[in-house]
């Protein structure tokens, strides 16, 4: 059941931002086959990468991805590229499939595997390049990051505005720090596109899981980094995607904020999420719904 009131209507604004998603994913065995059955071909989805696995395991993910008629985004972490050689392989390879848009964070590998500490050292090592990727994404992060001052992230994102096309803002849960965040940076005069992080309808005990597999260090970096948002995941009523996007849907669809769409943060859970996103449409579109018509002005 869909509540009324202002949720309704936030819910309502919100149907353009979900018809056409992101739908991020981490590399891993049976990833690959998920996506083929549950997400439409010609969607993007975007292949993390991690200090465990190494950028090979996101190149070869793309690769596989794209050719299954897929956008893919991969995310070139600048921490885990070696050299100038190992990034004009990385270019070659990601431009052999068609690839024309990454992400680049900083990542998390400590220490670095290069000279590239920072997202920004490797956007301008691209530009270099002759920028062969027409698009390239950022961070926002709404909240402080865990290991990095809010000074810092928000020069970062100034300096790297130049070299980007977009941002896609980091997992928040509270829409009122989502809505204050976007204005600030559009009051700074940060102009790009976004898009805003949003968790699917995520099973902490699937997420465990799966953070087991990732590795020792790994999943004790990623817990250490993310506790409360396991423990949102595990409280009754902590977290809903739906709730969230209810209560963001105006500010984010409304031109000053420009949001370009939604970044579907799945933790691999993939049909879980892409179900719920259908289901909701569905809801929405009902014929005679007046939701409906709120929608479509």
């Amino acid at each position: 059941m869909i509540r009324g009131g202002p949720f309704r209507s936030g819910l309502a604004s919100a149907v353009p931002l979900l018809e056409n998603p992101r739908f991020e994913v981490f590399p891993a065995r049976g990833i690959e086959d998920a996506v083929t059955e549950w997400i439409p071909a010609g969607m993007t989805v975007t292949v993390t990468a991690s200090p465990a696995k190494g950028l090979d395991a996101t190149l070869e993910m793309t690769e596989l991805l794209a050719g299954r008629g897929y956008h893919v985004v991969p995310h070139l972490s600048a921490r885990l590229v070696r050299d100038d050689a190992h990034l004009a392989d990385i270019v070659a390879r990601l431009t052999g499939c068609g690839v024309d848009d990454v992400f680049v964070p900083a990542g998390d590998a400590d220490p670095p595997a290069g000279r590239f500490d920072s997202a920004l050292s490797l956007l301008e090592r691209l530009a270099e390049m002759g920028r062969p990727f027409a698009r390239t994404g950022i961070t926002g992060y709404p909240e402080t990051h865990p290991r990095i001052g809010d000074d810092i992230t928000i020069q970062a994102m100034w300096d790297k505005r130049r070299l980007a096309a977009y941002i896609v803002s980091n997992l928040c849960f509270d829409p009122a720090t989502v809505r204050r965040w976007v204005n600030r940076i559009r009051a700074r005069g940060v102009t790009l596109p976004l898009y805003v992080g949003l968790a699917g309808p995520v099973e902490r005990a699937k997420l465990l899981r799966m953070a087991a597999k990732a590795g020792a260090s790994e999943s004790a970096r990623f817990l250490a980094g993310h506790l409360e948002w396991f423990l949102r995941f595990g409280t009754p009523g902590g977290y809903s995607p739906e709730r969230l996007l209810g209560r963001l849907g105006p500010a984010l669809t409304t031109p000053a904020a420009a949001v370009e769409g939604l970044h579907l943060f799945t933790f691999n859970q993939v049909q879980q999420t892409e179900q719920w996103r259908q289901a909701l449409l569905a809801r929405l579109a009902r014929p005679g719904d007046p939701l409906r018509a709120q929608a479509a002005r």
